[in-house]
C-alpha cells in the first residue's frame, strides 16, 4: 500500500488568488470589528479606528519577520518577556537521602578532580591516528617529533 507524502508543507493553501485561509480569516475578523466600530462610533472616530484596525490586520496577515508570520513574532516577543533572559547552570548535585520523610532536600556540592590538559604532542598523535584511520602505531611515534 503506497501513501502520498506531502512535499510543500510550509506553503499555505491559497483560496482567493494569493490570499491564504489564515489571511482571509484575519481580514474577516478585521471587517467584523470595523463594522461594529461603524455602528457604535461617530464617523471621524470610526475613520481613524477603522484605518488602525485595517492596518493592523494587514500587518498581521502579510508581514513576515525572519521568514515566520508576524503573529509568531509577537508570540515570541511575549514569551521572551515572560521568561528569564539569563540562565545559569549550577553544578551542585541534589541528593534525596530519604524519599519517604518530609525533610527538605540536602544539597551537597560534588567537587570534580581537575582535568589534565592534553599536550600538543598528544593531540598531534591523536590527530594522526584519526587521519590515518588507525594505521598510525605507537612505534612510529618516536620518529615523529613536533
Amino acid at each position: 500500500m503506497r501513501f502520498v507524502v506531502p512535499q510543500f508543507i510550509e506553503v499555505e493553501d491559497k483560496i482567493i488568488g494569493p490570499v491564504s485561509v489564515r489571511q482571509f480569516v484575519i481580514f474577516l475578523v478585521a471587517f467584523a470589528i470595523i463594522f461594529i466600530l461603524y455602528n457604535i462610533m461617530s464617523f471621524i472616530m470610526f475613520l481613524f479606528a477603522g484605518i488602525f484596525v485595517f492596518g493592523l490586520a494587514g500587518v498581521t496577515a502579510f508581514a513576515r519577520v525572519n521568514g515566520q508570520p508576524f503573529h509568531y513574532f509577537v508570540l515570541n516577543i511575549l514569551y521572551t518577556i515572560r521568561k528569564p533572559k539569563l540562565k545559569v547552570w549550577n553544578k551542585e548535585i541534589v541528593h534525596d537521602r530519604s524519599a519517604k520523610s518530609h525533610k527538605k532536600f540536602i544539597k551537597t556540592a560534588v567537587v570534580a578532580p581537575p582535568k589534565k590538559m592534553a599536550t600538543s604532542s598528544k593531540l598531534t598523535r591523536l590527530s594522526l591516528v584519526v587521519d590515518t584511520g588507525g594505521a598510525f602505531k605507537e612505534e612510529e611515534e618516536t620518529s615523529f617529533k613536533v
